[in-house]
């Protein structure tokens, strides 16, 4: 065998128990996200110092980005988050809504968002941003099927977030799932949210309901994959299983016409 090839081999041995030992280290090191079934599938939470994937259809963005932002709060704690996107997000997708932060519970004044000229610039931004341990999580958004995120790319975060003890978010929008060294893998989609109760007419966003998800776990390196409906908790800053929706059903009025003969009216 060559010199050239050995030294590869010694590297990939090198960078394989770098891993290894990052995982022993940090397998304890979860967070809750609160939904009771999810939090099961996930061994007690989301790991931290670790890579996880969120992928969506084009026209779920807005819900995938709720849904990562949700996890970002979770997992940050306290600690700035920085959000990396392609400088045409804006054009595909808008810009990130502060005062959206702020109405799902969040601190906009802790998120950073760089934007990055290429997929390689967001890249080696992402990376070297996960490698600073005064960062609480990293998101990266990349928009469609992109062939500099590979199994190498995918690895160099991988090992950044666990040396640092931050944990990455990619956020895949209108992209196909590929190899890759992530702990979790997500599908998401928009679910159906009950208006909120008309008790509460001081908050006039009160009236959308509480964020719902339907979350596919699609891959789990620690336990098994489910699908649940999670809904997020704006005042707890937390994701929780659905709740009953108590508004009474109204009454059909006593007068209403039978509707056969309404049918039969409406034609003559």
């Amino acid at each position: 065998m060559s010199g050239a090839r050995m030294s590869a081999l010694a590297i990939l041995r090198g960078q394989i128990e770098r891993i290894q030992t990052a995982e022993i280290v940090h397998q304890h090191d979860r967070v809750a996200l609160g939904h009771g079934q999810a939090d099961g599938a996930l061994k007690g939470g989301l790991a931290r110092a670790a890579i996880h994937e969120v992928f969506c259809e084009g026209r779920q963005g807005v819900a995938a980005t709720g849904f990562v932002m949700g996890l970002a709060g979770r997992v940050a704690a306290r600690k700035p988050l920085l959000w990396v996107r392609q400088d045409f997000s804006e054009v595909e997708t808008g810009a990130l809504s502060m005062s959206g932060l702020r109405e799902l519970g969040l601190d906009p004044r802790r998120v950073v968002t760089v934007r990055a000229a290429d997929v390689e610039s967001a890249l080696r931004t992402s990376a070297d941003a996960l490698a600073c341990d005064a960062l609480g999580a990293v998101v990266l958004e990349l928009w469609g099927e992109t062939r500099q995120f590979d199994l190498v790319a995918s690895r160099k975060l991988t090992l950044a977030a666990q040396s640092s003890g931050v944990t990455g978010l990619m956020l895949r929008m209108a992209a196909q799932p590929l190899p890759s060294t992530a702990e979790t893998r997500w599908m998401l989609r928009a679910a159906h949210s009950p208006p909120g109760p008309a008790s509460m007419p001081a908050a006039p966003w009160s009236v959308w309901g509480a964020p719902r998800f339907d979350a596919t776990l699609l891959r789990n390196r620690h336990g098994p994959c489910g699908r649940w409906i999670m809904e997020w908790n704006c005042d707890e800053c937390q994701f929780s299983e659905p709740s009953t929706y108590s508004q009474p059903v109204a009454a059909a009025p006593a007068d209403r016409q039978d509707s056969a003969v309404f049918q039969q009216r409406r034609a003559g």
